[in-house]
């Protein structure tokens, strides 16, 4: 899955699923966040140790009785400690993690040979591909190079894969396939229908295809389309004041940010006419209040009434609700991103059938409303700095066209009309851009394509053996290139993941007496507290939160921060970076004021 919040729902189906199939087949859990995960603990805690045999390994035993064993003997294949740490969860029999977890097994990282072990005689199931940049492809590429050499079948998911990218896809399996560089794919068919599946392999040295159209899991409709005029660094109250208008007769509406800050505003003027019909989610959020957020909303606007839908609800978000989050909203107001993400989220939209009479009559037709863009005249539409950042000022104008001809016409039809404007979004014609744009997309093709080459390149120098070692017959003599060793999540996102590093940090409040925890608990005068109570224990960790990707935060965070004295225990505290706050939850860092909003999350100001 591309993220850990991802992972937690698809670990509880997968589940599910291995237990109608083999009752008590272990499914294991793996990313950087396990831990925060109840059902994953709570089988973690079913695992028992008689003790530790001479090479410091657990000997394995387990509890007759629990949900994976009915028997003493069948107790002893419940998964010990030892095997559940990052370079070893890939051994359990099913796994459910993040695409990281893939992408080391690409990587010359020490110890890669206990993934590939992992991964030997699997089928790997990747879900939502189009997600990942330039930089992470590269990753992906040479993991399935190296897949498909093994024998090992991939399933490849994706609602939005733009033509290149499932060429390239496609070129490194059946590169891998066949141990050669130089691959001929002119037989490769063009997808038809939505959706479709395509089957690639090889058979006595020649790759063949095979693609079929499906019936849709969902009938098209029609979405109609709206452009929300909004200045770069305008207040929300225009978005606040869309929202009033659509939902005065209820409703549930997504609104999505493109960055945190942009969500924190928005939540707080919403706040302000909807109160406690509104919720915030995005990712500085307490890693605990994320969680029970995430869930509720799932609950709220999932597939199932148990509890009931609400009469009205405004869910603020960032791209968290973007992928794999199943929520059926009446309205959605996005800001703009490129074509493929823009369809992700809408289909958040009127997602689940319901009857016509549950959907107040000012939301029951589809609508989107685009916002984060502003008319520049004869020339292309202004966008947030933020956006640009995030996303590119080429793919946005390519999306930004196509938002303006639905919008000045039928709308879009969806799913129908998916492969195409993905395809259009991402081709490189000029046709589909006003004269007037046509200058600055030039300029904006060009800066984007010099930084894929850029960070192809960057890439490229942490690939296990890269594309011209195709056919090795074992790991020998890479381990010469080894990079050092990863003893943390923020060092292996920095590996597989492109763009500005950050640090996770845990949250605590300073006391006259010592430390508590963001919910007032005591943890003494060094954090002694988390050693003999499991629940202040399980407070620390929910109050884990990533600092905002910048240079001087970042910076000081790894050479100030450190775990509280008291922690060195715990194997992920003892890890971990304390941040501390003061009265007012506030704290000074890299020139930066941090301050944590139970509502709002993580504040950052400069200065």
């Amino acid at each position: 899955m591309p993220t850990q919040a991802t992972s937690d729902p698809m670990f509880s189906r997968v589940r599910r699923w291995a237990h109608a199939v083999a009752p008590g087949l272990p499914v294991g859990l793996l990313h950087g966040k396990q831990r925060f995960n109840p059902e994953w603990n709570k089988l973690r805690k079913q695992v028992r140790f008689a003790g530790v045999d001479e090479f410091g390994c657990a000997d394995i035993h387990g509890t007759a009785g629990s949900e994976w064993s009915t028997s003493a003997e069948d107790a002893r294949l419940i998964p010990a400690e030892w095997f559940l740490g990052h370079k070893r969860g890939l051994l359990s029999a099913l796994t459910v993690g993040t695409i990281d977890q893939l992408l080391h097994a690409a990587t010359r990282t020490r110890h890669v040979m206990l993934r590939h072990a992992g991964l030997a005689g699997r089928v790997v199931v990747l879900d939502e591909v189009h997600a990942y940049d330039v930089y992470m492809a590269q990753f992906l590429f040479e993991a399935l190079r190296w897949l498909a050499d093994a024998g090992v079948p991939v399933v490849l998911l994706s609602a939005t894969l733009p033509p290149d990218l499932r060429a390239e896809l496609v070129r490194s399996y059946v590169q891998g396939a066949l141990t050669a560089r130089d691959v001929d794919l002119s037989t490769l068919p063009a997808a038809e229908g939505y959706p479709s599946a395509l089957s690639v392999c090889v058979v006595e040295g020649e790759p063949q295809f095979r693609t079929r159209a499906s019936v849709p899991w969902r009938s098209s409709f029609p979405v109609e389309v709206e452009i929300l005029t909004e200045e770069p660094d305008a207040d929300p109250d225009q978005v606040v004041a869309a929202l009033a208008g659509a939902l005065r007769d209820g409703g549930c509406a997504l609104v999505v940010r493109n960055t945190v800050s942009r969500a924190q505003r928005t939540y707080a003027a919403a706040k302000e006419v909807f109160g406690s019909d509104a919720v915030l989610l995005h990712a500085r959020l307490a890693a605990g209040e994320r969680a029970d957020r995430t869930g509720r909303v799932l609950e709220l606007l999932g597939p199932d009434d148990a509890p009931p839908r609400p009469r009205r609800l405004v869910v603020v978000a960032t791209q968290l609700a973007e992928q794999s989050f199943d929520v059926d909203v009446d309205l959605l107001i996005t800001d703009l991103a490129p074509i493929d993400l823009l369809l992700q989220r809408i289909g958040r939209l009127h997602r689940h059938a319901r009857p016509e009479s549950e959907r107040p009559s000012r939301v029951r037709r589809p609508r989107v409303i685009v916002t984060g863009m502003a008319p520049g005249g004869s020339g292309p539409p202004r966008f947030p700095r933020g956006s640009r950042y995030v996303y590119g000022e080429h793919l946005l104008l390519r999306t930004a066209a196509l938002v303006t001809t639905a919008a000045a016409g039928q709308g879009w039809s969806v799913p129908a009309q998916v492969p195409e404007l993905v395809e259009r979004g991402y081709e490189a014609d000029e046709e589909l851009l006003p004269a007037g744009w046509r200058a600055s997309a030039n300029e904006a093709l060009q800066k984007w394509d010099q930084e894929r080459a850029v960070r192809k390149a960057r890439a490229e120098q942490f690939l296990l053996a890269g594309i011209d070692r195709l056919g090795g017959s074992t790991l020998k003599g890479l381990h010469e290139r080894s990079i050092d060793e990863l003893r943390d999540d923020d060092q292996v996102a920095a590996v597989v993941r492109d763009g500005e590093p950050s640090v996770e940090v845990v949250l605590v409040r300073r006391s006259a007496d010592g430390f508590l925890t963001l919910g007032g608990r005591s943890l003494g005068p060094n954090g002694d507290v988390v050693a003999t109570d499991e629940a202040v224990l399980e407070e620390v960790m929910r109050a884990s939160v990533r600092l905002p990707p910048r240079p001087q935060l970042t910076k000081a965070a790894l050479d100030e921060l450190r775990p509280l004295p008291g922690w060195g225990s715990d194997p992920w505290l003892r890890r971990s970076r304390v941040l501390e706050l003061d009265d007012s939850w506030s704290a000074r860092l890299g020139g930066h004021r941090l301050t944590y909003s139970t509502e709002l999350g993580l504040l950052d100001e400069w200065g």
